[in-house]
């Protein structure tokens, strides 16, 4: 027996798709046909919080360098 599943996405690529706001329309559509959101919640949240640590720590970088 054979389910018809979308294919599991690649978070990572569809993570920084849509934080820089380059994913296509077709990955979109795979991305929000999953049953389960958590995994692309929890990714997004990580992604956000490592792009502001590198921010941070730019900054700093930059003010005290």
């Amino acid at each position: 027996m054979t389910t018809n599943k979308p294919p599991r996405p690649n978070l990572v690529k569809s993570i920084a798709g849509a934080l820089f706001g380059v994913q296509s329309e077709k990955n979109r559509e795979v991305d929000f046909s999953q049953q389960r959101p958590l995994p692309f919640i929890l990714a997004g949240i990580a992604a956000i919080a490592v792009f502001v640590g590198l921010l941070i720590a730019l900054s700093h970088l930059i003010a005290n360098g």
